[in-house]
């Protein structure tokens, strides 16, 4: 009897492991939890307290996103369908939310877009992309999705 929960219980860990390791695989490929509910709705909140007053409450950019400001600037684009943010990978989304487009593109590149790695947690910051990504609908995703597939092989 002993033996069989011995192997039980290392047939658990193994398995929980192995799921871990998955999961976490994810998280650095870029993978958005777009269809965790919870993480969709803690983006949701983190979305209106830290990008809503650029990108909008509904996510529409700020006008004429296309044309530079008489400062030089590109305004906030949109991060609903009429935008681009889902030409890019998780990877390029996250890397430009975590060090800001100008750190990103560098060569003196201006941008109002500052990073927010020292501002949200990475937990926080998928969980904002995850809420974005979850607001297009279901042929963008697809589209998105095979984006990140190509990008990962």
């Amino acid at each position: 009897m002993k033996i069989i929960l011995g192997g039980v219980a290392i047939a658990l860990v193994a398995v929980t492991a192995l799921l871990w390791s998955q999961s976490a695989g994810a998280q650095a490929a870029g993978q958005l939890p777009y269809q965790d509910a919870a993480a969709v709705a803690r983006g949701a909140e983190l979305y209106q307290e830290n990008c809503a007053s650029c990108h909008g409450e509904q996510l529409q950019g700020q006008e004429n996103w296309r044309d530079r400001d008489a400062e030089g600037y590109l305004p906030a684009p949109p991060h609903d369908v009429t935008g681009h943010s889902w030409h890019h990978g998780d990877a390029q989304l996250l890397a430009i939310t975590r060090q800001g487009t100008a750190a990103l593109v560098g060569s003196g590149y201006r941008s109002r877009m500052q990073g927010y790695q020292d501002v949200l947690s990475e937990q926080d910051i998928l969980a904002v992309l995850a809420f974005i990504k979850s607001s297009w609908p279901p042929e963008i995703i697809e589209r998105h999705n095979e984006i990140n597939a190509q990008a990962e092989g």
